[in-house]
């Protein structure tokens, strides 16, 4: 978006207008997010199951928790290389290494069971799966305009999103068919053979993708031209919103893996109703979309950020304390709708707060500093829920979040940059 829209108060979301943004996108652009729908839907659905097999054989909560945080620790170490790789050998290769390298990982992931083989393979797929989350938005750029740039990004989010939903709702089914051809088969031999098919499913966005014209001009004009730059440090904003964003972060992915582990453990749900319950919660944030701007127009960008992250804490301890299964899947649904519109919100928060020139560099610096947090935050996770078990744990969780939500608006309120100050109150993930 360009400044001038930036600081405009908003009219209100209107299809029409949406729609016209969404018919001038180039052909090209609809290429890329042919790839990326086949990729982030195979990739959703190999996270959705990839835990839930690995109890299934028998690893302990202290055990999965060190896996994720070993994929952590991989996406954390290869942000920033990944950056200067981009520079170098431009983004479409890097991606098209990436839609090969990283199916063929979790195929070898769900086939070579041995716990120190598993740290290592995770935290290999953590380094080639960092390509996607660095040249996304470059690539998703350099394919669109300032007038319908956001509207773009956040389609292909919303599709992927959409489409992880209904290939977990469907692994139940798909399990059962599997099912159905290899009676022999036992629980994880099913959930094995569904990951090597998402894997497939994945490696199929590489198809489109060697169709997007090469010309490092076309996917390299928005690189960073810095991939950490500590000048930017003396922004007190971004001083400030680095450790706030990386701790809020880190919270919500220490109870991310273990979601799945505890609606079998705690709820006692079967694996079709867990399907399910994660196909509706990530059907959720489609469904609240078009709520963000309102909510923006109406409190501000702070002021929604701290509604919707105390409103994140709250839910979870209600899907704690809820009585039964039931609402406990319900608070956990409207859970992940409110966390990804605080996410959202706050990555809006940090382009509005930036200039131009300096939004590439500060997002590296974002991610890295969250990936260093998640890193540390899902690993201590598996070892205090091993202790501990679910319900304390998850507790301290939500009130860590809810002190979060609080340290967020009392170092970040008052303290933007002087281009910021009019924009947080206007400017929204959605055009």
């Amino acid at each position: 978006m360009t400044d001038s829209l930036a600081t405009q108060p908003m009219s209100g979301w209107r299809p029409s207008k949406a729609w016209a943004r969404y018919r001038g996108l180039s052909r090209n652009y609809w290429i890329f997010f042919v790839a990326a729908l086949l990729y982030e839907s195979g990739i959703g659905l190999y996270f959705f199951l990839f835990n839930l097999f690995l109890l299934d054989l028998g690893f302990d909560k202290a055990a999965i928790g060190l896996i994720n945080g070993a994929f952590s620790l991989g996406v954390l170490t290869a942000t920033l290389p990944v950056g200067m790789l981009s520079r170098k050998l431009g983004n479409h290769s890097l991606l098209l290494f990436c839609f090969a390298a990283a199916p063929s990982l979790g195929a070898l992931r769900a086939l070579w069971m041995w716990e120190p083989a598993q740290i290592g393979l995770a935290f290999t797929a953590g380094l080639v799966m960092s390509i996607w989350t660095v040249c996304f938005l470059p690539v998703s750029s350099s394919l669109t305009s300032e007038s319908n740039r956001a509207s773009a990004i956040a389609l292909i989010l919303s599709v992927g999103i959409a489409a992880t939903a209904l290939g977990s709702a469907g692994s139940g089914y798909l399990s059962h068919w599997i099912g159905i051809i290899r009676p022999k088969f036992g629980a994880a031999d099913v959930k094995r053979v569904a990951l090597v098919i998402s894997c497939a499913v994945a490696a199929l966005g590489s198809l489109p993708l060697l169709r997007l014209p090469k010309p490092d001009v076309l996917l390299r004009a928005e690189t960073a031209a810095r991939a950490w730059d500590v000048h930017l440090l003396r922004n007190p904003f971004l001083r400030r919103f680095l450790p706030c964003m990386a701790l809020w972060t880190s919270l919500l992915a220490a109870f991310t893996p273990f979601a799945g582990i505890y609606f079998v453990l705690e709820r006692h749900l079967v694996f079709g109703r867990i399907g399910l319950v994660f196909s509706a919660s990530q059907l959720a944030p489609l469904a609240v979309a078009l709520l963000i701007p309102m909510m923006v127009n109406r409190w501000g960008m702070l002021q929604s950020i701290l509604i919707t992250q105390l409103a994140t804490a709250l839910l979870l301890i209600a899907m704690v304390v809820s009585g039964g299964p039931g609402w406990s899947a319900a608070a956990f649904v409207v859970y992940s709708a409110t966390q990804w519109m605080s996410s959202t919100a706050s990555y809006t928060l940090l382009m509005n707060a930036m200039p131009d020139v300096d939004r590439s560099p500060a997002t590296a610096m974002t991610m890295f500093s969250n990936s260093l947090g998640s890193v540390c935050a899902v690993s201590a996770a598996g070892m205090l829920l091993d202790r501990f078990h679910f319900a304390p744990a998850l507790l301290a969780i939500a009130i860590l979040e809810a002190a979060t939500a609080i340290l967020f608006q009392l170092l970040l309120r008052d303290r933007r940059g002087p281009r910021s100050r009019p924009a947080l109150c206007a400017e929204t993930a959605m055009d």
